[in-house]
């Protein structure tokens, strides 16, 4: 789902023990008595436990089975599996950010409007809908899952230490840009001078560069990471910031970001709608009402999201293309959002629900998520990613963190960034 990198170590322990014993059965493997079995790969839990009862209540002649592993595991043996053309699952989860490394072999996947994908484009978010169909109009790679749009979680007593206001409204006025939220952390680290402002600069950086239509790749997959003005003012910006202090310098989702969650280390988070679990977890329900949300600089963003996806090694494709279907739909997205996993719905009846609009949650001082979450995957504009957008990614990130740990200035940042990157494409 919508959970960036390490958010999809959930359950990848114990996955992992029987992960090669269902990979030697490959997909639709177990059949006996005349049924037929299904499996489901996903790099988290993505709530569809439930589902899945109901389902083979609906469906006597349906067993499915699920596997869940961790987030570049899962997508690494998908890989391997389309190449050799065994061992995939028969639905498949796959990640907004893996999306365009297997539009590039699209010809492995069901194209799903073979099977009434198309009669669903009005139910989702234009720019979700977009990503499924890979910019054409006749070819559905996947059914949308859930969406990450982006907010800012913040400590409200950090806040109001440093002199600043703590009602949510107000703090989401007090950073209009990204300019404005950095500072905004100026300020609060001049009161509040043992606390960062941020976790880390690679999210903050993330966050920013999900906001643009074109970042490191053009429309024509050309690409421009170093001659997009963009990428270079978001990259400046962060260093900037970082080399001033405001970063915590934590490795994203690592147990010391962990620890630096519970201990209160920095006062805001570039928050998607799935961060908001993993910060709850961390923090602990000692830190309950500790915590706000507030609006993301910049207006809407997204950061993570979902599909399904479909093999066509499979045995059983038009069964698992209707399963995809059932797990996406719109009763299934809300029961998945009101129940313990809480990813934000994809589809706009959802997000337009009475129950999901007046969604709060408690542990942060009740803010009302369902409102927050649903205003900026509503406004943001699409996020094209080019076919290698990782290994395009991952040098800026890189770069970012050698700024953080002292071993880098903003400027030798960037040019280590754009000559990482350059290798990486040839």
């Amino acid at each position: 789902m919508g959970r960036n990198r390490a958010r999809r170590t959930v359950g990848a322990l114990a996955a992992a023990a029987s992960l090669l014993a269902l990979s030697a059965c490959g997909s639709g493997s177990g059949e006996a008595g005349g049924k037929i079995t299904l499996t489901v790969a996903t790099f988290s839990d993505f709530g569809y436990k439930p589902l899945i009862k109901e389902y083979e209540r609906t469906h006597p002649n349906v067993v499915i089975k699920e596997r869940i592993s961790q987030f570049d595991q899962h997508h690494n043996q998908l890989s391997t599996q389309v190449a050799s053309g065994s061992g995939a699952a028969d639905v498949v989860a796959v990640e907004e950010g893996y999306l365009p490394k297997f539009r590039a072999v699209k010809d492995k996947f069901v194209n799903l409007a073979e099977y009434g994908a198309g009669d669903r484009q009005g139910e989702y978010l234009p720019w979700k809908w977009q990503q499924a169909t890979l910019g054409t109009s006749d070819f559905v790679m996947g059914y949308g899952t859930d969406v990450g749009s982006l907010a800012v979680c913040y400590r409200k007593d950090l806040f109001a230490k440093a002199g600043l206001p703590t009602d949510r409204a107000a703090v989401s006025a007090l950073w209009p840009t990204w300019d404005a939220y950095f500072a905004t952390g100026e300020k609060f680290r001049s009161k509040v001078g043992d606390k960062a402002w941020f976790d880390s600069s690679g999210n903050i950086f993330t966050a920013m560069m999900n906001q643009t239509e074109f970042g490191f790749f053009d429309a024509k997959d050309q690409y421009i990471g170093e001659t997009n003005p963009k990428v270079k003012e978001f990259f400046d910006a962060t260093a900037r910031a970082t080399a001033a202090g405001q970063s915590a310098n934590l490795q994203p989702f690592s147990q010391q970001w962990n620890t630096g969650i519970k201990l209160g280390r920095m006062a805001t988070m570039t928050c998607p709608a799935w961060m908001t679990g993993l910060i709850k977890t961390a923090a602990g329900e000692s830190a309950a009402g500790s915590w706000d949300i507030a609006s993301v600089p910049g207006g809407g963003g997204n950061w993570g999201g979902s599909f399904l996806t479909v093999p066509k090694q499979g045995k059983h494709v038009k069964e698992a293309a209707e399963l995809a279907d059932f797990l996406t739909s719109a009763a299934s997205q809300k029961k998945i959002f009101t129940g313990p996993v809480g990813a934000l719905p994809s589809l706009v009846p959802v997000l337009d629900d009475p129950d999901v609009q007046g969604a709060r949650q408690d542990w942060f001082s009740k803010a009302p998520t369902g409102k927050i979450f649903a205003a900026s995957a509503t406004s943001l504009k699409p996020n094209y990613r080019g076919t290698k957008d990782q290994q395009a990614r991952i040098p800026f990130g890189n770069a970012l963190q050698l700024v953080e740990q002292g071993k880098a200035d903003p400027a030798a940042a960037w040019d280590k960034a754009v000559e990482e990157a350059a290798k990486n494409l040839r």
